[in-house]
């Protein structure tokens, strides 16, 4: 007896341990399915009389000793090494009328940390149930001694293991699993078009979802400030991330026939690059994501997430996969709008019509430019001018009519002075395009192989397609199973100051609507915005916490010659004051990118600061913008009370962060034309 009673003070903490978390469990599983099950009696401590509990001293015996003794085996015999469980096969009885929902290994009562196993195979055969269990990872000293778990009908089944588990030594190469045990598969597309199938992690530390700017942005961030880490993006495109700018800009002005392939074209001071922003060999394969040493960067194109379960931090895919997380970035961007005359018009209109947003979008729309005789694009603002341009010179060396009509008075309506506005719209005419302005479209059909469109005025407008570039609509679709926010007003997910919507949960881009401590709230759909954004996403991701209050620039080029950067708010309907000067050689797009090196200027300008506001005392000449036929370059200042709230930068480049700064400041200024001069627009 005095044996008994040393071994029981040496075990009973272990064994009370783990009986305790199996009660634990069972007691869940009742309560879940309100169904009681039959339960051993609460042990108490028994010096062995029969009947006074020896019974259950003995199971907590057993069960202590069988723990200590696989913990200490594995420990000493195996010290600092990852072991292999072999293939586990379990018979247990049970009546045939049980569906079995689950198996989850245990050790000492808890939940394994790094596996659960996945349910295979089952059969009933004068019920006994054969188990045929994958082969699982186990960490070094974690007890091999298990116990595992079944769910059947919300019923609970707990049985020890022993001897039924096997240690082999590590081996370089992993056992095939069996055909139903196979991981998820995808087809990646590599930079070229090259297609191979791969597997994929079923979790990722960091998820990414979406495969644009801003997600491409915070895998940087993370890798910069994890170098370990591991980040996962999931696209619904087909591509690798790339930058979506060059897609109505320079990409049509490319002299190689082979641009639709190569995807590579010349910026405007000559150099060449690619629209991606890395080659393949940047990333590494999703299946070897949990693989590699030192982490990285892997791309799942082609996939869709349809659903999220913040609470389990995991996402559902579009073909039912699943993929766990620690930490997710959502940065769908949006969608192009349409016009519903046109979703309304049928079949024929419907693939006669681009809506312009991706690789796929520029190819079609490339070979339509070369196949018919006449184009049309719906919308004046800045998509729109730039297609039209582009389009309107291509026409020059072809028989294509291109058209481009638009509810507002002149290009750019809704941004620039009407003064600006009708200058742009006369710089559009002159690349060879049909403006038709203050033009509502009514009703859009098919008529005599040709489509037709009628403006509310009684006008028709007769073509070959149609492209509309009407805005963009913020991508929410997860709003719903997240349970996130979507603003009202400006559409997109409601952020907090560090772009973080709910726990473990950011976002970036077009998809975000933030705070603007200076602005109120705001959502901005473009690249520099998207490249700000994403970059403190990701480092608030790594746990940074830092607040976002960067302005985002944007700008658009109408061809080499003509182009302007803009930040803060800029609305026609607000009071302006334009300041102009004589353009110089210097002052167009194709020379600030020669001096600045880059046709993507936000990628150098954001870097910029500028440390002082205060005015040069050369005297500038009075600005008389309503009394010019050619607005060489200038800035406009859009005001707000008085105070400045939004300029545009007009054939003026590298000059962003001064601009960012006179917002920040937020100061009412008595002259402008003392501001202006921080620009230096009167330098030759």
């Amino acid at each position: 007896m005095w044996t008994c009673k040393t071994t029981w003070k040496k075990l009973a903490p272990l064994a009370r341990t783990c009986s305790t978390l199996c009660r634990q469990n069972a007691r869940r599983t009742v309560l879940n399915s309100d169904r009681r099950l039959p339960m051993v009696t609460q042990a108490h401590m028994s010096s062995g009389t029969p009947g006074s509990g020896g019974d259950n001293n003995l199971y907590y015996l057993l069960v202590g000793a069988t723990c200590i003794a696989g913990g200490f085996y594995v420990s000493n015999k195996y010290p600092a090494q990852l072991y292999t469980v072999g293939s586990l096969h379990l018979v247990i009885p049970l009546p045939n009328k049980w569906n079995i929902k689950g198996v989850c290994l245990y050790y000492c009562g808890r939940a394994h940390p790094n596996y659960v196993v996945k349910f295979l195979k089952c059969h009933c055969a004068e019920q006994n149930l054969p188990w045929n269990c994958p082969p699982l990872q186990l960490q070094k000293n974690v007890p091999i001694i298990s116990m595992i778990k079944i769910d059947f009908c919300n019923l609970f089944y707990t049985q020890l293991l022993n001897t039924s588990v096997i240690l082999t030594e590590p081996s370089p190469v992993a056992e095939s699993p069996p055909a139903e045990t196979a991981e998820p598969q995808t087809t990646t597309v590599t930079e070229s078009g090259k297609k191979q199938l791969n597997t994929f992690p079923s979790h990722a530390p960091y998820l990414l979802i979406g495969g644009g700017t801003a997600s491409f942005a915070a895998a940087r961030s993370i890798r910069a400030r994890d170098p370990g880490a591991r980040v996962l993006i999931i696209t619904d495109e087909p591509d690798l991330p790339y930058m979506r700018p060059p897609l109505s800009k320079e990409l049509w002005f490319s002299d190689d026939p082979g641009v639709v392939d190569t995807l590579r074209f010349k910026q405007w001071n000559g150099k060449e690059r690619s629209i991606y922003f890395q080659p393949p060999s940047f990333y590494v394969s999703p299946q070897d994501l949990e693989k590699v040493e030192n982490g990285g960067v892997a791309v799942l194109t082609g996939k869709k997430v349809v659903h999220m379960d913040v609470r389990g931090n995991k996402v559902t895919l579009s073909d039912n996969t699943e993929i766990s997380y620690d930490k997710c970035l959502i940065a769908t961007g949006g969608v192009p709008r349409n016009l519903q005359v046109i979703e309304r018009a049928g079949e024929e209109v419907t693939k006669r019509t681009t809506l312009f947003r991706k690789v796929e979008d520029f190819k079609a729309l490339n070979k339509v430019s070369r196949d018919t005789k006449s184009i049309t694009i719906i919308g004046g603002g800045f998509l729109g001018s730039e297609l039209a341009c582009a389009l309107g010179r291509r026409s020059a060396d072809s028989d294509l009519e291109v058209i481009q009509m638009f509810p507002e008075k002149g290009n750019m309506g809704k941004v620039l002075p009407e003064y600006l506005s009708n200058w742009t719209t006369a710089k559009v005419r002159s690349e060879g395009v049909r403006v038709i302005t203050e033009a509502l479209v009514k009703g859009v059909s098919f008529k005599d192989g040709k489509v037709e469109i009628k403006l509310k005025d009684g006008r028709v407008v007769k073509t070959d397609h149609i492209v509309a570039a009407v805005g963009l609509e913020p991508s929410v679709e997860l709003a719903k199973s997240a349970g996130l926010e979507v603003d009202s007003d400006f559409g997109g997910y409601r952020v907090n100051a560090e772009l973080q919507a709910r726990s473990n949960i950011w976002v970036a881009g077009d998809a975000a609507c933030f705070y603007d401590i200076r602005l109120g709230r705001r959502r901005v759909e473009h690249h520099d915005h998207a490249v700000v954004s994403g970059r403190l996403a990701g480092e608030n991701m790594t746990g940074a916490n830092k607040p976002y209050w960067h302005q985002s620039m944007f700008w658009s080029d109408l061809g080499p010659d003509v182009g302007y950067e803009a930040i803060g708010i800029v609305d026609s309907s607000l009071p302006t004051v334009g300041v102009f000067a004589k353009a110089t050689a210097k002052d167009t797009p194709k020379a600030a990118t020669e001096k600045s090196g880059t046709g993507i200027r936000s990628e150098s300008e954001t870097e910029g600061t500028a440390s002082s506001t205060a005015t040069s005392s050369t005297p500038a000449p009075p600005p008389e913008p309503q009394q010019k036929d050619d607005y060489g370059k200038g800035v406009i200042f859009y005001l707000r009370d008085k105070v400045v709230v939004g300029i545009v930068l007009w054939n003026v480049f590298n000059r962003m962060p001064i601009a960012r700064k006179i917002i920040k400041d937020g100061e009412e200024h008595a002259d402008l034309n003392e501001v202006a001069k921080l620009f230096n627009i009167h330098e030759d």
